[in-house]
C-alpha cells in the first residue's frame, strides 16, 4: 500500500480463504477503495490441491504414528509418497489448447483500464 503509485487501481488476486473477509480486512479495503481483491472460485486454487495433499500425508502417515527419530519419521514419509505415487496419483491433463488460453489472457488484458 505505502509503495503503490497515487491514482492508480491495485488489484490483488486471492484464494477464496475466510482470513481475507475478516471485518478487519473489509475495514481495511474500505479506508482504500484503490485497492480491489478478486477471490478465485472455491476449491479452484491449486492450493487447495497441496493442501489437500498434505492432509492425507498428515492422516494416513502421521497421526497417531509413534516415530522415536528423524530417520524413522523420514522413512515413513517417503513410504507414504511411494504408496501415494503408486496407486492415487494422477497426471494433470490441460482441457484447454494454449491457444484459447492466450485468447482469454488478451481479453482479460484489453478489458482492463491502461
Amino acid at each position: 500500500d505505502r509503495r503503490h503509485p497515487k491514482g492508480k487501481d491495485l488489484h490483488i488476486i486471492l484464494d477464496n480463504h475466510s482470513a481475507h473477509k475478516t471485518k478487519e480486512i473489509r475495514d481495511w479495503l474500505e479506508a482504500r477503495p484503490y485497492i480491489h481483491f478478486h477471490f478465485t472460485p472455491t476449491s479452484a486454487s491449486w492450493l487447495n490441491a497441496v493442501e489437500g495433499w498434505f492432509a492425507q500425508l498428515e492422516r494416513r502417515a502421521l497421526y497417531r504414528g509413534v516415530f522415536t527419530s528423524v530417520p524413522e519419521l523420514k522413512a515413513a514419509l517417503l513410504d507414504f509418497i511411494k504408496v501415494h505415487n503408486r496407486t492415487l496419483a494422477k497426471p494433470f491433463k490441460w482441457t484447454k489448447d494454449a491457444k484459447g488460453i492466450l485468447a482469454a489472457v488478451d481479453r482479460a488484458k484489453n478489458a482492463l483500464p491502461n
